[in-house]
């Protein structure tokens, strides 16, 4: 098979069938903790950032829960269906943060094995 450069006469390339080109791609590439300076704090910051939106779910989840206990008590159906809706985000959000290095594993290892 011949390939013209633009400034260049024609390129012979090889033919490989694709079982063959597949075995001469190899990328090998693993996630490296000791890489870069400062990882490790890195991941105390980001642990810190859980613990705040764990606790920040917690605080939603209180607020909501007046709001609907409230919305229900004055015949009030919007603010009760708002605190309703507060209570299922809160709930949500504090899977989310709990979750987050569960849910990133997974998908990595899911990533790998495609």
């Amino acid at each position: 098979m011949a390939v013209h450069l633009i400034l260049g006469g024609p390129v012979h390339l090889p033919l490989v069938p694709i079982n063959r080109l597949r075995e001469l791609i190899v990328v090998d590439i693993v996630p490296n903790g000791t890489g870069l300076p400062g990882i490790e704090q890195l991941r105390v910051i980001v642990g810190a950032v859980m613990t705040v939106g764990l606790i920040l779910s917690v605080l939603a989840l209180i607020i909501a829960a007046i709001v609907w206990g409230f919305g229900a008590n004055s015949s009030n159906p919007h603010l009760a269906s708002r605190g309703k809706v507060g209570v299922l985000v809160a709930c949500g959000a504090a899977i989310i943060c709990g979750s987050a290095v569960t849910l990133v594993n997974f998908f990595w290892t899911v990533g790998q094995a495609v």
